[in-house]
């Protein structure tokens, strides 16, 4: 039996993202999800996320979208005090280690005040896994207890954090038969399927360079044929990662 995270990234992005997330929880496949706590839309996140107790959700701890929750940053912001596009840089660049920590332990405390509970830590545009991002991430994993998205090499990063056995971003694959979906992922027993599924509205149109293949891939994850597919209990099991975190 394969088990499966489906996990949409990108909630609290806005009204229209959370709503097109909630919709694929309800509606489709979809069991996790990761929270933009700095994002305009996150206070809707936290009130839609005690309405849905049977979603998982965990924190997109972000540097590259929207404004740092704290104001004393100097190495992590622009001129104007909004994150910097750290994700477009190909070569090294500087953060200074105690912002970066301070910063991101107040998106996860954000998460916390809210009264939800956070399943794990992933984040926004993949950051964590850049050299010189990576050990405040692990640290922050290692301090709240919580496991993480498969995104870097664990034994290269000296670290061994609760993980699944797999990672991808590869949402169509839902639309595959079962035995193509078992067959992708044959090496595996856990796997995260990274997906972006969301309504659209002027703030995701506006400020994201990937907005209408949201509403393809909430359309792949609720329609009836990858509800009845994944809903065979002989060959998929459909988890959280609290379920990979208590080994069930």
């Amino acid at each position: 039996m394969l088990k499966l995270i489906i996990n949409a990234d990108d909630f609290g992005y806005s009204r229209a993202v959370n709503y097109g997330i909630i919709d694929a929880h309800t509606e489709g496949v979809l069991t996790s999800t990761t929270c933009l706590t700095n994002m305009p839309g996150a206070e809707h996140a936290y009130e839609l996320g005690r309405q849905h107790k049977s979603l998982g959700i965990g924190v997109h701890l972000t540097l590259t979208c929207g404004r740092p929750l704290l104001d004393s940053h100097q190495t992590l912001v622009d001129a104007d005090g909004n994150f910097k596009k750290l994700h477009h840089y190909a070569a090294k660049f500087h953060v200074d280690q105690d912002e970066l920590y301070r910063e991101w332990k107040a998106q996860i405390e954000a998460f916390l005040d809210s009264g939800l509970t956070p399943t794990h830590l992933d984040s926004h545009h993949h950051i964590n896994n850049r050299e010189q991002i990576l050990p405040v991430f692990i640290r922050l994993a290692n301090e709240y207890k919580l496991p993480v998205r498969s995104n870097f090499d664990q034994e290269l990063a000296g670290t061994k954090l609760v993980t699944t056995d797999q990672f991808e971003y590869n949402p169509e694959i839902l639309l595959a038969d079962t035995q193509t979906i078992l067959n992708h992922y044959k090496d595996a027993e856990t796997v995260e399927i990274m997906c972006h599924p969301a309504y659209l509205d002027k703030s995701i149109m506006e400020n994201s360079s990937y907005a209408t293949p949201r509403l393809e891939e909430l359309a792949a994850i609720t329609h009836p044929k990858t509800k009845k597919k994944l809903g065979d209990k002989e060959h998929f099991q459909l988890i959280t990662y609290t379920d990979l975190r208590r080994g069930e």
